[in-house]
């Protein structure tokens, strides 16, 4: 999502919320979105690590 689609993004979401919604909820909602397209965006450039070698790193087994 480019910074255009901002203000777009926000109201879809507000909209989907429930009238329950609290600031908390809200917040949560944004932060996991921005989390999700921070994710999308490294994806996009490649800076990912397979899981395979984060396990290794971690000394995880498979």
């Amino acid at each position: 999502m480019q910074n255009t689609g901002v203000k777009e993004e926000a109201h879809r979401l507000l909209d989907n919320l429930p009238d329950s919604t609290t600031w908390e909820d809200l917040m949560y909602r944004i932060y996991v979105r921005e989390a999700i397209q921070e994710g999308l965006r490294d994806s996009d450039a490649g800076q990912t690590i397979d899981v395979e070698e984060v396990r290794k790193r971690f000394g995880l087994s498979s």
